[in-house]
Parts: C-alpha cells; structure tokens; sequence
C-alpha cells in the first residue's frame, strides 16, 4: 500500500488514526487528529457532526452497539493540497472473528493548515 503524493505527515497521522480506531486509545488520539470545529458525517442518524466532542460521543455510540472495524486500504491526493482520500474497507469484530464488506468506500479528508482533519465524507467506492 502505497501513498505516492500525500504529505508525509497527513499519511502518518491517517495510518494512526485508523490503528487507534477500534482501541481504547482513541479517546485520546482524538485531539491529535480532529480539528476542535471538525465537521463529521452522521452515518448512524444522517446528518453532520461538529467538534471534537460531538466525534467522540458518536464513536462511544458506535462501539456500544457493536464492533466495527475499518481496514485502510489506500491514500491517495484528492485533487486540491488540502485533501485526502483513504480507501476503506468497513467490517465488524465478531466472538467468531472479523467480517468484511466485499466493496470499499472512500474516506475523504480536508485538512487545516495545522496539519489536523477539518471535515471528512464518506463516498462510494470507486
């Protein structure tokens, strides 16, 4: 898995943010990734979500109703400096063992000029 023309350090902070997701770390990775007034999708109700807190409250959500699991699969630039698209594979964490969706999704991630994500969207898959 290659990330030919994405910042070094943008690739870095992905690789971690998608490590950390499913762990108890994430709480505290949070304010190393997400810009305090990020803008997130709602992917569980619709709609966005903003800040820190918001993200947080919602991936609490999340792992309270299950396991899931996101498998980063690629980086690539998309198309202006300050974004990035990660290509995903969404699955959940049974007793039994990991199940993965058979299609990826893309992530797509605008980032400040701190170097953290301001907004992200989640796309079909190419």
């Amino acid at each position: 898995m290659t990330a030919e023309g994405v910042p070094a350090a943008r690739e870095t902070l992905l690789r971690r943010m998608y490590e950390v997701f499913a762990t108890d770390e994430r709480d505290t990775f949070l304010p190393r990734c997400l810009a305090p007034d990020v803008d997130w999708p709602n992917m569980l109700d619709g709609g966005r979500l903003h800040g820190r807190e918001a993200v947080r409250a919602y991936w609490a959500r999340q792992f309270a109703t299950g396991t899931p699991a996101v498998r980063l699969e690629g980086l690539r630039p998309g198309g202006s400096a300050e974004v990035t698209v990660a290509t995903v594979r969404l699955g959940v964490r049974e007793p039994s063992g990991e199940r993965w969706a058979g299609e990826t999704v893309e992530h797509v991630y605008w980032f400040g000029s701190d170097g953290l994500v301001r907004r992200m969207e989640v796309r079909a898959g190419a």
